[in-house]
């Protein structure tokens, strides 16, 4: 069970509208290496941990994930907020503006849509806690990107503390997976 506290785990502000900003920041929100996949794989994942620590971090660490898809969602709507349709259809988002108006859309910055075949779940432990320290590398990596894109600090400092906790989860992950293998060989033995 979770208790959502009515705020943003940090701040998503946005000095001046940026329409390609919000474009390329559609892929956390709903591309192949985003947050939504990343939440819905590790709380999915989490059944197959052989201990209660391992299922509880990673428990927590989805439960993140989904507080990190409402900052892009907020930042995806501020950088959108007031801009003419017509700057829309210009900018390459005519599409879709048709489909979705202004609000956050699970898609990739192509416009194809989110895919539960972005989630992997092997069922082995060792192989899932592998998957997900390449998920965040990856994370990590898109929010480099992305940070390289705009010239809005506003962003760039939300979307720096974003990249900051990818890095917390690889390594909290790391350390699920270290807990796992000394649990299994031990499990082995005795």
């Amino acid at each position: 069970m979770w208790v959502y506290e009515k705020k943003l785990q940090y701040p998503a502000k946005v000095c001046k509208p940026d329409i390609k900003m919000a474009k390329y920041l559609i892929a956390q929100y709903g591309g192949p290496d985003g947050e939504l996949a990343a939440a819905l794989r590790y709380q999915t994942q989490r059944f197959v941990m052989p201990t209660g620590k391992a299922k509880a971090i990673l428990t927590d660490i989805a439960t993140e994930e989904m507080a990190h898809l409402e900052i892009i969602a907020t930042l995806v709507f501020k950088l959108l907020k007031g801009v003419p349709e017509e700057v829309l259809k210009r900018e390459g988002l005519g599409e879709y503006y048709v489909e979705h108006d202004k609000t956050p859309f699970y898609v990739d910055t192509t416009g194809m849509l989110w895919s539960a075949a972005y989630i992997q779940a092997k069922g082995d432990p060792i192989a899932d806690l592998h998957e997900d320290m390449a998920a965040e590398e990856k994370a990590r990596s898109t929010y480099e990107h992305l940070i390289n894109l705009t010239d809005d600090p506003c962003v760039k400092d939300t979307l720096r503390f974003l990249r900051e906790r990818e890095i917390v989860h690889f390594q909290r992950f790391g350390e699920t997976l270290m807990d796992i293998q000394e649990y299994l060989q031990h499990k082995k033995y005795f």
